[in-house]
């Protein structure tokens, strides 16, 4: 298992509306923003204090929008991806064959414009510890890991089972958590013991909770790192952030 938590945000940026707007759970439809408003609003996202970004292959074009806007800027935020899951024609495919894996990492490398990932997660599907169990894929996270294509490996799936397992070789977990969903929370604890980070995705349920108490409630758990929450309003965003003060006085210092 590996090494120190990591030093971000309570709150970071989920880079998917930026780049997909297909198959989506959220409430609402929404538009995808042009090239320039993405670009705007990922330096607001940095300039605002949040020093985490998510994103993925699976997001459409995030990466390589990511990779754009913010490549002169590489130093001022942790990034993390993920491997596993590409979206294609309306649909999702998974491949975690080593061949496979090794592929998507240089091709996030390219598309993010960067020598090296921060965190890297396996995008696991619903049957996730067979994932774990039944492909090489740890052991292939592990050697890039220990290649340098990325500084630390992680797990974001969905059953107990599977975190449990990832908690013997991950830095990190993402999990989600939040007011209607609390069947997790034991692993969160479990992941504190071992002073992994925990990254908690779709905390506001995918739009569907209320921004302010949902976030309160996900930062008072001592165990988790940092929220991830995907918007296109910076003004929102900065809701949020001033909801993580309230919980944590500390963050976003300066800002």
């Amino acid at each position: 298992m590996a090494a120190d938590q990591l030093n971000i945000s309570p709150i970071g940026f989920g880079a998917f509306k930026i780049g997909r707007n297909a198959q989506i759970k959220y409430p609402t439809a929404f538009d995808l923003p042009d090239d320039e408003s993405s670009t705007n609003l990922l330096n607001t996202v940095l300039d605002m204090g949040i020093n985490f970004i998510d994103t993925a292959p699976a997001y459409g074009i995030s990466e390589q929008r990511i990779g754009q806007a913010l490549s002169h800027r590489r130093s001022e935020f942790t990034l993390a991806t993920k491997v596993g899951e590409t979206f294609s024609d309306g649909k999702s495919a998974y491949a975690f064959d080593q061949k496979s894996v090794r592929r998507s990492v240089e091709q996030s490398l390219k598309r993010l414009r960067t020598d090296t990932i921060d965190l890297l997660f396996i995008h696991a599907p619903r049957d996730d510890l067979r994932t774990l169990t039944q492909t090489d894929i740890v052991e292939t996270m592990q050697k890039l890991r220990d290649e340098g294509k990325t500084k630390k490996i992680g797990f974001s799936g969905y059953t107990e089972a599977a975190f449990q397992s990832a908690l013997d070789w991950a830095d990190a977990i993402m999990v989600e958590y939040h007011l209607n969903d609390r069947s997790l929370a034991s692993v969160i604890a479990d992941a504190g013991k071992r002073s992994l980070s925990v990254i908690v995705k779709k905390g506001l349920a995918s739009g569907n909770l209320d921004a302010n108490s949902a976030t309160t409630f996900v930062l008072q758990n001592p165990n988790v790192t940092s929220l991830v929450i995907g918007s296109l309003n910076s003004d929102h965003l900065h809701a949020n952030i001033q909801s993580a003060r309230n919980v944590r006085p500390n963050a976003f210092a300066g800002k």
